[in-house]
């Protein structure tokens, strides 16, 4: 079936929760074997158990240890990410340069890792989680912002490249998902916009989605798993918005 993943490998970063287990189970839910990476090795290996693929402890802070690597898989998910809230006068500089090196500068090194394993078999699916904030900006989010902005430009790259191997590189761009990363952000909102907690997801967060809820993880994980495939051989260099109409 040309929807299937049966016999291919799978590793998808920030997978102990959120986007990253619902990933998991989509793709494994279509034959693929999953290796679970996340820093939470404890949450990697239940999810891993769960769709019975394998954990991979992962710390992506530590990129000297991806420069070496090597990976033998045929489809990369890199979904890990964090958000720091913040105005750019008042944001601490480590934690800029931690956002951007977990979101831009480790997938990169998971694609140089993957790529050549992909060319080998004239095969291969990159699929980069990134955000509505790689196409729009937001206030408060400038390290967010910068590094999904990054992320859709090596996407593209990625995609020019590949090509001619078989391999396909995408971005997938929710909204606001019903996520622990998401819903943490509501504190940190609330009291950069002076509002009370129970306003930010109206007035912030889905301020101008047209459906006004958020992004279930399980809808993102379908788009995944079909870009995935084999049905997708010919979506290359693109950005899938899912956001609720709010880019509309």
């Amino acid at each position: 079936m040309s929807g299937s993943l049966s016999g291919r490998r799978a590793l998808v970063t920030g997978g102990a929760g959120g986007l990253g287990s619902a990933t998991a189970r989509a793709v494994a839910a279509r034959g693929a074997y999953v290796i679970v990476a996340d820093r939470d090795g404890a949450g990697a290996a239940a999810v891993a158990a769960e769709v019975g693929g394998e954990s991979w402890e992962l710390d992506l802070l530590d990129t000297s240890a991806l420069e070496s690597l090597t990976l033998d898989v045929d489809i990369l998910v890199n979904n890990a990410g964090i958000q720091t809230i913040s105005p750019i006068e008042d944001f601490d500089p480590a934690a800029f340069r931690r956002i951007l090196t977990i979101m831009l500068e480790a997938p990169f090194l998971l694609v140089r890792a993957a790529l050549p394993h992909m060319y080998a078999q004239g095969h291969g699916r990159i699929i980069n989680m990134s955000s509505i904030h790689g196409l729009r900006a937001s206030s408060f989010k400038s390290a967010y912002v910068s590094a999904k902005h990054g992320l859709e430009g090596l996407s593209k790259v990625t995609a020019r490249e590949g090509g001619a191997h078989g391999v396909t590189s995408n971005c997938v761009n929710p909204g606001y998902v019903r996520t622990p990363l998401v819903e943490g952000q509501v504190a940190d909102q609330a009291k950069t916009h002076g509002i009370p907690e129970s306003q930010v997801l109206g007035e912030v967060m889905l301020a101008n989605s047209a459906i006004k809820r958020l992004v279930e993880p399980d809808e993102v994980a379908g788009l995944v798993a079909w870009l995935a495939s084999d049905q997708a051989a010919m979506v290359t260099g693109a950005s899938y918005v899912m956001d609720g109409g709010w880019t509309a």
